[in-house]
Order: C-alpha cells, then sequence, then structure tokens
C-alpha cells in the first residue's frame, strides 16, 4: 500500500455536520526510551462539537520485543487512556476547592461509549537493546487527534480536552478559509 501525503485541513470538507480527518504525532520518549507513532482518523460534528475517534493505528519501536502480547496491551490501554484524556478528562476548580471529585464529574472515556477500532504495530528489533513502552503512546494521542480536528475542520484547538463546548466555541471564531487557533 502507497501511502499519500496530502495537506491539512482537507480540502473540500464541509462547514457545517459531520467533516472528517486524519492528524499524526511521534515521539521518541524521554530522549532516549522509545519510538512511537499514531495516527487517529475522527469524526468531528460542527453542529454540536462532538468528536468521535474512529480508528487509531500505534506503531512503536522498543528494540528487542520480548511479549508482543504485552507490547501490544500496553499500547492499545496507552491510546485510549490518552484519548480519555484528550476527550473528556480535566481538573475542575473553583475559587475554594476542587469540583471534579466523582465519576459524574471527572469525564472518563467509558468503554462501549467512544472506543475506536485500534490497530497496533510492534517494531521488533531483536539485536538492538530494550527500551520503554510503558507511557509512550499516551504521550501523543491528544497532539494526533487535535491535529484530526485540524485537517477536518481547519480549526486549531490548543487546549485539551477537546471537548464539545471547547469545539463549538472554537468553530464559531472561524471566519471564511482562515484556520482559527483557540
Amino acid at each position: 500500500m502507497e501511502a499519500t501525503i496530502t495537506p491539512s485541513p482537507k480540502a473540500g470538507n464541509p462547514r457545517s455536520g459531520v467533516a472528517s480527518g486524519r492528524g499524526m504525532a511521534c515521539v521518541l520518549y524521554e530522549g532516549d526510551n522509545g519510538y512511537v507513532a499514531l495516527v487517529a482518523e475522527v469524526d468531528v460534528n460542527q453542529d454540536t462539537g462532538a468528536v468521535r475517534t474512529k480508528r487509531i493505528v500505534v506503531a512503536q519501536d522498543v528494540g528487542a520485543v520480548s511479549s508482543p502480547d504485552g507490547l501490544r496491551n500496553q499500547l492499545e490501554g496507552g491510546a485510549l487512556q490518552g484519548l480519555s484524556r484528550a476527550l473528556g478528562e480535566e481538573v475542575t476548580w473553583d475559587d475554594q476547592k476542587i469540583t471534579s471529585v466523582d465519576w459524574a464529574t471527572y469525564k472518563t472515556l467509558y468503554v462501549g461509549s467512544n472506543v475506536p477500532a485500534i490497530e497496533s504495530v510492534l517494531i521488533d528489533r531483536p539485536d538492538s537493546e530494550a527500551m520503554g513502552a510503558g507511557e509512550t503512546a499516551i504521550t501523543i494521542v491528544a497532539a494526533a487527534v487535535g491535529n484530526a480536528i485540524f485537517d477536518a475542520t481547519g480549526v486549531r484547538i490548543r487546549e485539551v480536552p477537546f471537548t464539545p463546548e471547547r469545539v463549538k466555541a472554537a468553530l464559531a471564531q472561524r471566519s471564511g478559509n482562515q484556520t482559527a487557533q483557540v
């Protein structure tokens, strides 16, 4: 399969209704502790601001892979935890105390709600020193999802989580063919 690189934001996406986009992110974790790349495909409902992640592909080079199933579980779990943070998790407070004190006020991703298809690509280099995989994938999910929102809408949102309210506010600020940054 040949990859095609296209500019972002995607040309021809509608300015209302649902728009689809794809975003990428990568990192060399902690300077020398594993490479990871992630692609997120999303639908953005521009009328409600809701973001639905349809698919995540995550690839990681940890040097020598000693437990493929364990690494796959780590990548998929990290991707889901990162997605939960990107789309909902947020500590909130008022002038006196933290107000996100239970599962009703601290929004997390629930199994069955917005769980995308996840594909893991393991890069095994058996002659290389093993590197970490514990938290690597979680670190780039928000960047990939943010880039996918930009690809779909032309709006760059720089504050997580990407709640429907924040997405709607950013979309309301866009004008003409200009891209908005919020």
